[in-house]
């Protein structure tokens, strides 16, 4: 039985509205099938254009089995290859993020243009032709700072996303933002478990103290309800009266959403007293109380907008089981740490929320990890944001299965 074979036939077992079976968080042969259905062929968040605003100036990520590195040109593009050198395979830039006016691999000193084009490669004879050996092209798009990547041969279409999402990311100026803090923890869990914990709330009230000073789930977010919410709706009439695109926008498949909703009463950020973090605007309005603009696109990202400062969170596949979590803060580019905002009151809430997630995660990968593990059913109250996440996981690899 092919790898293929096997993952669908346990994919089509599992129950409608029921969590997944312990093979499929656990077997090696499923999360090839992750990687190379999902993780090597969809569009997965890299990072943001103000983290490189210099020529040469770079980040690395490791989708799956590809290293890649997304740099900013000499004429201001931002460009993404395959980080392993056309010589004998290193990488070229083995640093989390850095700045070189030229890439140059560690190895044999082959050296690459900003554009990918060998320019150096000592000792390799008259015949050689450095035109031949560039860096290898990753397909890169960039929609209002974020970054994203496919390293398939042919990238899925961007142009939809890119009209879904862009009206509602604009009015928060995040080109005109700088990462105040950056966050990268390891969760022992299979990545489908870190996204499954963060779609719902079920588990807030035991668990998120700190969030909830401000946080309130709407279940619109699901995609249940919405316009019959009187609270809701006037909110987002609010905010769209500012300018702020609000109601529910999302593709056909599942894989993409936004929408905006209210947080708990006086409370306009993410912080212990709900007050601002920042001092000034990140967004364009005047309007006190915006809430929370929330967006996820599977598998690697789920975002939160606020007036003052917003969040981006990418998860990346390690192995099977173990998950890199990055989080960044980001806050008006002109914010001064300790005089337009403390750091510490900046970050405390998501940094507490995202340590005891890791915990959840990490316990329920334990638990899921027994062979006595059965499965159980999805409220239909509370858990129908992870049920919505677990159909796109199931329908996408049944399709994608199915035909390849």
């Amino acid at each position: 039985m092919t790898s293929k074979i096997k993952t669908l036939e346990l994919i089509n077992l599992r129950k409608p509205r029921h969590a997944l079976t312990r093979e499929i968080y656990r077997d090696e042969d499923v999360y090839q099938q992750d990687l190379e259905q999902i993780w090597h062929k969809e569009w997965i968040f890299a990072g943001h254009t103000i983290e490189i605003n210099k020529a040469g100036e770079y980040i690395t990520l490791q989708v799956g089995d590809y290293p890649v590195v997304v740099v900013r040109d000499d004429s201001g593009e931002v460009r993404a290859f395959h980080n392993a050198c056309r010589h004998r395979g290193s990488r070229v830039c083995s640093a989390a993020k850095g700045k070189a006016a030229k890439l140059v691999c560690p190895y044999h000193k082959w050296t690459f243009g900003l554009d990918g084009k060998l320019i150096y490669a000592g000792n390799m004879g008259e015949n050689f032709n450095n035109d031949d050996h560039g860096l290898m092209p990753v397909h890169c798009e960039v929609v209002n700072s974020y970054i994203y990547i496919c390293v398939a041969e042919e990238a899925p279409d961007f142009e939809q996303f890119r009209k879904d999402v862009s009206p509602f990311i604009t009015p928060h100026n995040l080109e005109d933002a700088k990462v105040a803090h950056e966050s990268n923890i390891v969760e022992d869990g299979n990545w489908k478990l870190v996204f499954e914990n963060n779609r719902e709330c079920y588990h807030c009230d035991a668990n998120h103290p700190e969030l909830l000073n401000s946080f309130v789930e709407n279940l619109s977010v699901a995609g249940v309800g919405g316009d019959d919410d009187p609270e809701l709706v006037a909110h987002w009439d609010k905010c769209e009266a500012a300018g702020l695109p609000s109601r529910l926008v999302m593709d056909e498949g599942g894989q993409y959403r936004m929408t905006r909703i209210p947080l708990s009463a006086k409370a306009v950020s993410y912080t212990m007293d709900g007050k601002p973090a920042v001092k000034g605007r990140l967004d364009n309005t005047d309007v006190e109380d915006i809430g929370a603009l929330l967006y996820f696109n599977y598998p690697s990202t789920w975002n939160h907008f606020l007036g003052d400062y917003a969040l981006s969170f990418r998860i990346l596949p390690l192995n099977s089981g173990q998950t890199l979590v990055t989080t960044k803060w980001l806050v008006p580019k002109d914010a001064v740490e300790g005089v337009d905002y403390d750091l510490e009151n900046l970050i405390k809430v998501w940094i507490e929320t995202n340590n005891q997630d890791k915990e959840l995660v990490e316990e329920t990968f334990r638990g899921v990890s027994s062979p006595s593990y059965i499965p159980g059913p999805f409220s239909d109250i509370a858990e129908n944001g992870v049920c919505q996440f677990v159909d796109w996981y199931c329908d996408t690899m049944k399709k994608k299965l199915s035909v390849s």
